[in-house]
């Protein structure tokens, strides 16, 4: 009951920012603002009126969104599975995170958009560039929240595990990997969130043929100030119910750990 209270709560709230909005912007009449009902009819016509055998999806929202949620997919699939391995890999050696600490702290500092010229160098434009630039934005949360949470793990579990003799790589599943999870999908999430927005922005840097990023640069090109509002609102929309599925597997996957914190309470 509780939660169903709060989720009316942030709804009602979103109702009452967007009539705001809406009195705010035909109040001001600015072509440079228009009023979410402007947005909502544009995004209609340019992604959901199509016909029914493409489930009232248009051509250019199947020729844009798919092959933006696949560049998604593929960059932060590489960059969290490398940031998972090489996280668990230093996390078990303390030797090797004290020395590389300084370093890993270094490149995460550095930001995407200012080594793009280093990746067009190194692999052109194109399909090969984006997932590459991906993947280094979303490693770093995800590989630094790995190594945390494998290095928090009690030392009294792991002579245990020594004890019955397991190997290493048993070790590491059955031990270090199930107590780095929580930390793991912290960085997960960070992951996501900034795959989506590297994602848009990979796509807005030359030799780029479809995607959202695209579409908002064609719009900007032809100041069709709607149909922009309409790609930044439904990138909006996009991240909002990519992070509602997180969450949903998020609490599948961590079940026993909440369980065993509320026991523990």
């Amino acid at each position: 009951m509780r939660r169903l209270a709060r989720g009316l709560s942030r709804w009602l709230l979103l109702a009452v920012l967007v009539i705001v909005w809406e009195l705010v912007t035909r109040a001001a009449g600015s072509a440079f603002f228009p009023p979410p009902s402007t947005i909502v009819r544009r995004m209609h016509a340019m992604w959901f009126s199509g016909p029914p055998d493409r489930l009232f999806f248009t051509d250019l929202a199947v020729e844009n969104i798919l092959p933006s949620l696949g560049r998604m997919a593929g960059g932060l699939a590489g960059g969290a599975g490398a940031g998972i391995l090489l996280g668990l890999a230093l996390g078990l050696s303390a030797r090797a995170y004290d020395y590389l600490d300084g370093v890993l702290q270094f490149l995460r500092a550095i930001p995407p958009p200012a080594l793009v010229t280093v990746f067009l160098v190194v692999f052109g434009f194109g399909l090969r560039m984006q997932l590459a630039f991906i993947m280094f934005s979303v490693v770093w949360p995800v590989l630094l929240n790995t190594a945390d949470g494998a290095r928090a793990v009690e030392p009294l579990y792991l002579d245990t595990g020594r004890t019955f003799r397991l190997s290493r790589r048993e070790r590491v599943m059955r031990i270090v990997l199930p107590a780095a999870l929580p930390k793991i999908f912290a960085g997960l999430r960070l992951a996501l969130s900034l795959s989506l927005i590297v994602t848009v922005f990979a796509e807005l840097l030359p030799g780029t043929t479809n995607g959202i990023g695209f579409q908002l640069t064609v719009a900007y090109s032809m100041f069709n100030l709607p149909a922009m509002w309409a790609g930044i609102v439904l990138l909006g929309i996009l991240g909002y119910l990519l992070n509602e599925l997180f969450l949903v597997v998020e609490r599948r996957v961590l079940g026993w750990h909440h369980a065993r914190e509320t026991a523990g309470a």
